[in-house]
């Protein structure tokens, strides 16, 4: 892609998972890669792989450090690093605070940072990794569902805000993917998501093709726009097969 050869991305949770494999796209497509992650052996490790740049640490707070790995520059940036937080409304107030502060403040810290320069020069692309659970919703998982509607909500924000000064945003929404954070899902992950869960690469392909197409929702699958115009259709219908499939995974001594 034209707007992927030689241009400077950042990748944050890219330990594994979809940020790897995003890493990974993007450096085969030609493109300067930064990569981060908590874990700074793994990020080190995709970095010799791919030819890129470890940048460890939190991922809200990189920006800058990226920018001048990347000899000032940050043309796309792919806010991934997130977190499952399962649990339910009597979830802990840190819990709360940790998926609020991972999940959607380290998008909003990136933006801050990043937003200054490229409305300056007219061009810049924000991805963010959301979830279908930012669409739709997620059984057993309050904190992690309430906040990837921050998240959708943030880039939508971005999107109708500053689309007419050159800032291109895509939100990524996939359903289960073959990670550990499908594993850590447990029994819920089990029954919703692992049926027809996908590996990273599939993510970043959609992510690929949205971008070919200036497209904002990226979908890994497919089926999540009809399930969103469902829930839009009629709410109360939606609400009530899902709270079916809440009792059925009660059922199951979850």
């Amino acid at each position: 892609m034209s707007t992927v050869q030689g241009a400077g991305v950042v990748v944050t949770g890219a330990g594994g998972g979809i940020g790897a494999a995003l890493a990974r796209r993007f450096a085969a497509e030609g493109a300067r890669v930064v990569v981060n992650d908590l874990d700074a052996d793994r990020i080190k490790a995709l970095a010799e792989e791919i030819g890129g740049t470890a940048v460890a640490g939190d991922a809200s707070r990189i920006v800058d450090a990226a920018r001048d790995a990347l000899d000032g520059t940050v043309d796309i940036y792919c806010a991934n690093a997130g977190l499952g937080s399962p649990g339910d409304a009597f979830a802990s107030e840190e819990v709360w605070a940790d998926a609020w502060d991972v999940n959607v403040m380290a998008h909003v810290r990136a933006a801050r940072a990043l937003l200054p320069d490229w409305l300056e020069r007219g061009s810049g692309r924000f991805v963010s990794t959301a979830s279908a659970a930012g669409l739709l919703t997620m059984i057993g998982a309050a904190p992690y569902s309430v906040t990837k509607h921050g998240v959708v909500a943030f880039a939508e924000w971005l999107a109708l805000t500053y689309g007419h000064r050159g800032v291109k945003v895509h939100a990524i929404c996939p359903q289960g993917v073959r990670t550990d954070m499908l594993t850590a899902a447990g029994s819920a992950g089990e029954l919703v998501l692992a049926p027809s869960a996908i590996e990273p690469e599939a993510v970043a392909e959609a992510l690929f093709a949205a971008m070919a197409e200036d497209r904002f929702l990226v979908l890994p699958h497919p089926e999540v726009a009809t399930y969103y115009r469902a829930r839009t259709k009629d709410t109360d219908q939606w609400l009530g097969s899902m709270n079916h499939l809440q009792q059925k995974w009660e059922a199951t001594g979850a």
